[in-house]
């Protein structure tokens, strides 16, 4: 850990907690800075609180009042799930204070190399697979970020020889200043978190901003085949590698039809990986490069991809009962995540799906839900769900309640070599309080099938 004194002796205030609060909180009080922790959730029932509380950090909970703006706090640390249309957040942009989320800190006082991942799909399975490439090569790696370790706490005990490899928000993108990963990549971009954002610009730019502080020394692994995304990085001053799945590139990273290269070197045959999904050629790609750029040898990558079968929640295999195959992929909170999951299958499938109202349509869905024989429909959105199968043909739409009822009414209808793919397209909100709550009583539902 680096011994930065870029905060010592300043006046922080910390808005939010959960553990990315709790992290920044207590690296700030070690760094030297004077702490104030504001938080909504009341005292008495805030154990994150009174923990920073006994730490000797001041702690004011139950509300977000703007006349904390009136205590002379020299920067704010926010929790990335507040947005920036919250009052104080608000107050404190237009006081001209810096507003940064914890992965700053990280990277203020981290020793080891910073790989970071972001893109609206394929993060987390993007960020896994570099950190499996990395440590089976025999190198020391840490997965952080979204994928659910705090970057700021790992970054305080990763050595200059290890890695960080760390999956970065929109959110936590939009309260960087000086953060500038060794190698960073963007996936892909498409509309979401438009609730967040106020456009589809801003997502767009804070999805960008991973590249802005980057240097010639460093290297920005970016979609090819996206011109929007191409365009919002034409700035950077990085080293680009573009990756492709949709044409072959003499410099980059493509396939032919039979292997994947790396600026013409083949890196290994697509009949050797077992990942499933077209759509995972693209996190495969992008975490090929970002390995190879960090020294890892192609026996390694081989390796992983040899075994790496998925990420738990995305396009997850659970389990083969009576010749059918069951997939977890509750991490599908928007219409591309399942058209993404939906098109990674030949196999005549039976989608559950459906979850939180956000007021669109799916109508999208309905070109990739050709070989979909039965929709099984669930939450809020069940009825705007069973039009969209209806209108793409779909013979069988059953209503149920939940999981578990979703699990039983697919195992009644499933034939042999069928998919049961649950795969909801919305988030988990209107009855699960998260996407991984959701897809555990999946797993063990269906691993109660007898």
């Amino acid at each position: 850990m680096i011994d930065y004194k870029g905060y010592q002796n300043k006046k922080v205030l910390v808005v939010g907690l959960a553990k990315s609060g709790v992290a920044a909180s207590l690296l700030l009080h070690r760094l030297g800075a004077f702490v104030t922790v504001n938080d909504w959730k009341p005292l008495s029932e805030n154990k994150d609180a009174q923990q920073l509380l006994d730490q000797g950090i001041k702690v004011i909970c139950g509300s977000h009042p703007v006349e904390l703006l009136d205590e002379g706090f020299e920067l704010i640390v926010k929790n990335p799930g507040i947005p920036y249309s919250n009052p104080l957040i608000k107050g404190a942009i237009a006081k001209g204070l810096p507003v940064l989320t914890e992965v700053e800190l990280a990277y203020n006082i981290s020793e080891a190399a910073i790989i970071g991942v972001t893109g609206t799909n394929g993060k987390t399975t993007t960020t896994t697979l570099i950190h499996e490439m990395i440590s089976k090569d025999n190198k020391k790696s840490y997965a952080a970020g979204n994928i659910g370790t705090v970057a700021s706490e790992v970054a305080q005990i990763a050595k200059p020889d290890e890695a960080m490899v760390v999956e970065l928000s929109s959110f936590q993108l939009m309260g960087i200043r000086q953060f500038a990963p060794s190698i960073s990549i963007i996936t892909n971009i498409y509309d979401a978190h438009l609730d967040y954002h106020s456009s589809k610009e801003e997502y767009v730019e804070a999805k960008a901003a991973i590249t802005r502080n980057q240097t010639a020394d460093d290297y920005l692994i970016v979609n090819a085949d996206q011109e929007e995304l191409m365009a919002a990085v034409d700035h950077t001053k990085a080293q680009v590698v573009p990756f492709s799945t949709k044409r072959f590139l003499q410099d980059g990273i493509s396939s032919d039809g039979e292997k994947i290269y790396m600026n013409g070197e083949a890196v290994v045959s697509l009949k050797d990986i077992v990942l499933p999904g077209r759509h995972n050629l693209e996190n495969i790609m992008a975490a090929i490069g970002a390995a190879r750029l960090y020294g890892v040898a192609d026996e390694s990558i081989r390796k992983v991809l040899a075994e790496f079968s998925g990420v738990k929640h995305r396009t997850q295999f659970v389990r083969e009962w009576k010749d059918i195959k069951f997939y977890n992929d509750s991490k599908a909170t928007n219409i591309l995540a399942t058209q993404s999951a939906l098109d990674a299958f030949d196999s005549p499938t039976i989608l559950l799906c459906g979850g939180l109202d956000r007021g669109n349509s799916f109508d999208e869905l309905a070109g990739s839900m050709s070989h979909v024989k039965t929709a099984v429909v669930f939450g809020e959105t069940a009825n705007k769900m069973a039009e969209t199968a209806k209108s793409a043909g779909v013979s069988n739409v059953i209503h149920v309640l939940d999981i578990n009822e979703a699990v039983i009414a697919a195992a009644e209808v499933a034939e042999r070599g069928d998919v049961v793919l649950l795969s909801p397209a919305c988030a988990s909100w209107d009855q699960y309080p998260t996407f991984e709550v959701r897809g555990d009583i999946f797993i063990e539902a269906v691993n109660k099938l007898k």
